[in-house]
Order: C-alpha cells, then structure tokens, then sequence
C-alpha cells in the first residue's frame, strides 16, 4: 500500500477501516447514510451512541492506517485506570501527515456558520497546509475519508470544497463526524498523545526525519456535558496524564535538549485546566501558548547510543480536578 512516491500511502491504507467502520455500524451504534451530494456521513455520537470501540477505530483512521490505538488498563493515575494508547513505526506521516487536525474548513456567518478542523488521509491530498512543504510528502487516491469534530454535518460548500481540494468524486468521500462532548470523540482526541507530541517536536524545529519511532499513552476521561467540558477534560488529559517515548536518531545532546523542551509544563500557560486558560484568554484558542499541547511527561531514547532522557511529570491532582 504505497502511492507512486514509494512512500506509505494513508489512503489506501485507511479503505479498509473505513469499511469495517460502515459494515460493523449497528454493532458500534454509528449512523451511516448517504448526503445529498453522494458522499457517505458517518456519525460518530451527534445523533447516535457511539461509544469507545468507535473512537478506537477513528483515531486509527485518523492516523492513515499507520498507527495501532488501543484502551487499556494502566495505574498511572489511580482514580482513572483506564488510558488510550496510540504507537506507530512511521509517526511522522501517522500523526502530521495524516492524524494532525490542521485542514481548516470554514463557510457561513452567525448563527448558521460551520467551522472544523479536518484531520485524516484526505488532508495528504488536498496539501492546504504549509506543514505538507516540510514533510515533503503527498498521496495519490481516488478515495478518502475525512474526521471532523463537530456534532453537525458539513454543507454542502464544504463538501464540494473537500471534493475539489481532493480531487474526489463525492461518492469515493467518506466524512465521519465526532462531536467532542461525544464518547467516540473523547477516544479519538485522547489518542492524540503521540501527534501533539509530534507537533511540538516541529514547532521546536527538531528535524523530523531523526524521528523513527513512538508511542503515547493518556487516561481516559469521562466524556464532558458541554463542549467546554469536554475540550477541557480531553486537553487536561493529554497535558497533566500524557506520556510520551520518542526514538530518534543522531546527535544525543540534541536528543537530550529536546526532551527538556517537550513536557507541557515547560509552557507559560502549564498548571490550570485548559478550560480555565481557554476562559482567560476569551475563547481565543490561538492566545493559548502553543507551548501548551504537548503530554506532561517525555522519554526520548537516542537510538544511536542508546541513551533515554527523561523530562516532566504526571500530576493526577489536576487529571482529578478536570475529570471531576
């Protein structure tokens, strides 16, 4: 399953995920219909259940095929034992050129305004993002699927802008949709341990081809009442409860230097709940350090030598405090 550059192709990869999603609906208390435009909705906990095994199979999906997401027991934090663990071979294209929420799809004003943020395979195609330059990596498919975290589905502009930016007939478009507040979306925002972790490693300009392994693992919360609460509560978990271990290659200094610099905690805005920063900052999500998003503990081995450093740490009083 690679495209035509002889690189992993998250598209291809993704098909028959996104078919065990459809097939499996009833059993995973999906809604599955057609739009008006020929493109098949999946809903993910707007106007359905869903529920954790959903979000396990999206956050796959999300991560074009090339990441592993499981739910597990884990004693880190004792009031919540249950964590969502993401792992890949290839991060880089797994987390930013698949699962990174960056395809930003906005039409309308006021009351009737759709705003989300896209993340999966389909952004390998469309390549909107500057962060495509940098990974120097694009796919080739007449099929795709796109997550949206929102609890409506597209109009129809955004759909026609999808299929274009694509370069997709409608009817070869999957778009799932994950509410945050939803218990699918709680599962797969969570499983971002890893990406966010990946994210910031590009933002501190540490050459992300030296990335050649990693895992994460974060609790798993309740799903929140409101948006608010539930953004909060996923943030929260991935910020105080996230671990991450990275394998890079080259230089071990740089290797040690970076994991000083990837905890949360190295931010200006670590040690309240992120919906209290969010509320500070009134609402505006790009006022937020983005410093911020990154888990709280982090081990970079240094495969070359062998060497692992350590930086950060979990605080289960704060997971307590956002999970209520």
């Amino acid at each position: 399953m690679t495209n035509q550059r002889g690189r992993p192709s998250v598209n291809a990869r993704v098909t028959p995920l996104v078919r065990g999603l459809i097939d499996e609906a009833d059993m995973l208390r999906l809604i599955v219909e057609q739009g008006a435009e020929g493109h098949t909705l999946i809903d993910a906990g707007a106007n359905c259940r869903g529920g954790v095994e959903a979000g396990r199979r999206i956050a796959e999906i999300c991560m074009g095929g090339l990441g592993q997401v499981a739910v597990q027991a884990n004693a880190a934090v004792a009031k919540w034992p249950w964590a969502v663990t993401a792992r890949s071979a290839d991060p880089v294209l797994a987390c930013l050129a698949s699962q990174y929420a960056g395809w930003q799809l906005a039409h309308g004003e006021g009351d009737e305004a759709f705003f989300s943020l896209g993340s999966g395979p389909g952004r390998a195609l469309a390549r909107k993002e500057p962060l495509f330059d940098d990974l120097g990596y694009a796919d080739e498919s007449a099929t795709t699927v796109l997550v949206l975290e929102t609890d409506r589905p597209p109009p129809s502009p955004i759909i026609d802008k999808v299929c274009r930016d694509c370069a997709v007939d409608p009817a070869h478009l999957t778009i799932v949709i994950t509410p945050t507040q939803s218990l699918a979306g709680t599962v797969q925002i969570v499983a971002r341990v890893l990406e966010v972790a990946l994210h910031k490693v590009h933002e501190l300009k540490f050459p992300l081809d030296r990335v050649v392994d990693g895992m994460g693992i974060a609790p798993l919360p309740p799903p929140g009442t409101s948006f608010l609460q539930a953004m909060g509560r996923t943030n929260d978990a991935i910020i105080f409860g996230g671990a991450v271990h990275l394998f890079v290659a080259g230089d071990e200094g740089e290797a040690a230097e970076l994991t000083q610099m990837l905890p949360s905690s190295a931010s200006r805005d670590y040690g309240r709940r992120f919906e209290e920063v969010f509320a500070a900052v009134n609402g505006d999500f790009y006022a937020i350090d983005p410093m911020l998003f990154s888990p709280a503990q982090v081990t970079v081995t240094a495969v070359d030598t062998g060497r692992s450093f350590h930086a950060g740490a979990l605080d289960a009083a704060m997971v307590d405090e956002s999970f209520g």
